[in-house]
């Protein structure tokens, strides 16, 4: 059975088992989390979807880990006018283990 969830401005297809990484959300590592914005679930051949969200689904997971990307460098440059900008960032993830999916 596997479902796909929104948060954080994406969407993901998940199932049970699955390691994922999101965009940062405030729970403490250990704390079990339920995502109720399912959008569409799935098992074998049959598939319910929403509009926009399927009445009663949910999608149980634990935190695993609070962490940052690799860094992304920005360089910008314009050529014989003496401009160089350089920039990084490190984007903020939360790696969840999904347990359950229920519809």
């Amino acid at each position: 059975m596997y479902a796909v969830i929104r948060t954080g401005g994406k969407q993901y297809k998940v199932a049970t088992g699955e390691k994922i990484k999101i965009e940062q959300i405030a729970a403490d590592v250990g704390q079990e989390i339920v995502i109720d914005q399912v959008l569409a679930v799935g098992s074998g051949s049959d598939l319910q979807v929403g509009s926009p969200l399927v009445a009663g689904a949910s999608v149980k997971a634990t935190v695993l880990a609070q962490g940052k990307h690799d860094k992304v460098r920005i360089f910008k440059m314009r050529r014989r006018k003496h401009y160089k900008k350089s920039q990084g960032h490190r984007q903020a993830y939360t790696e969840l283990r999904i347990d359950a999916v229920s519809a």
